[in-house]
């Protein structure tokens, strides 16, 4: 948090976008930890009209802002991307702006779409991006928009494979697969690093309350697994669950280019691969998000008891 924030008069936290998965996570873990906060939903907050923006960052003088708002459908962004542009670019930028008219710290959720996909090696925060769908080029411009009008208090965290207890998952889905106990196939070819949103949320707390240097992090879990290993491991807690279940055996592989032939509405491409390196954490003198695997256990059975039958 910047030291300027506290000298202007700012104190507390807004959360735009409190309204979602992640908004949901970061605003409980802020009254959970007795922090000042405001969350403001879409009904709230139009992040796209600057007027709104300014007006509602000078009613609450923030000293921390955490831009949740996205547009997040992927594919839909492809026939969109004017529309998702506005919500992804103009968005943030409004908000950077007025955060540098404040001087309140931005924190602006980002995505492993910004990178082509087709690394071998955990992506580095400096490294060269190559958005390939709209999605990822309208959250780069997000991105830019940040660290360009706030060079000193501005941070991206980038995040991938998200899932929680609140709102759509992949978790969620495999879920219910696993209750209807029907052989699934999952693609095989797509490595990433799943992420619970209450870990991301703590990450974001813990780097906004810090003294890191501004700029660009990964807020993702260690370690790195495909879609099929992910939904295997999902229909192995599902089986030792309460519910029980036939576990992981009823997941079976299957590539990208046939899952892409066979579905009826996919239209963006998906990177192959998206794990994302943390040296940023460790220069900052910070610990990363831990393991994928740990985290899954950790969140399964909230996820499992409010996931509808």
């Amino acid at each position: 948090m910047s030291e300027d924030a506290g000298e202007a008069g700012l104190s507390g936290w807004l959360v735009t976008g409190a309204a979602g998965m992640l908004g949901r996570d970061l605003t409980a873990l802020l009254a959970s930890r007795g922090e000042q906060f405001t969350g403001l939903g879409r009904a709230e907050l139009d992040i796209t009209d600057a007027g709104a923006v300014t007006a509602a960052l000078k009613a609450h003088s923030p000293a921390i802002v955490v831009n949740c708002a996205a547009w997040t459908a992927v594919d839909d962004a492809e026939a969109h991307e004017a529309e998702a542009l506005r919500l992804n670019g103009d968005g943030p930028a409004n908000l950077a702006v007025a955060c540098a008219s404040l001087g309140a710290t931005l924190v602006q959720v980002s995505t492993d779409y910004v990178f082509a996909g087709d690394g071998v090696t955990p992506y580095a925060e400096d490294a060269r991006t190559g958005p390939r769908t709209a999605y990822g080029r309208t959250k780069l411009a997000g991105e830019q928009a940040v660290l360009e009008a706030l060079p000193g208090t501005g941070y991206v965290v980038r995040t991938a494979w998200l899932y929680g207890e609140h709102g759509a998952s992949f978790v969620r889905t495999m879920i219910r697969l696993a209750r209807k106990g029907n052989p699934v196939t999952v693609v095989d070819d797509q490595a990433g690093q799943p992420t619970w949103t209450a870990d991301l949320a703590a990450q974001i707390h813990l780097l906004a309350s810090s003294n890191a240097p501004a700029g660009i992090y990964h807020g993702t879990s260690s370690g790195e697994t495909t879609w099929f290993e992910f939904a295997r491991e999902i229909f192995g807690l599902h089986a030792a669950s309460p519910e029980g279940g036939a576990g992981r055996d009823l997941v079976s592989p299957t590539t990208t280019a046939a899952y892409a032939a066979a579905a009826t509405r996919q239209t963006a491409p998906r990177p192959a691969y998206s794990v994302l390196g943390h040296d940023k954490w460790a220069a900052a003198g910070l610990a990363p998000i831990g393991h994928w695997r740990d985290s899954l256990h950790r969140a399964f059975p909230a996820i499992l008891a409010t996931t509808p039958a």
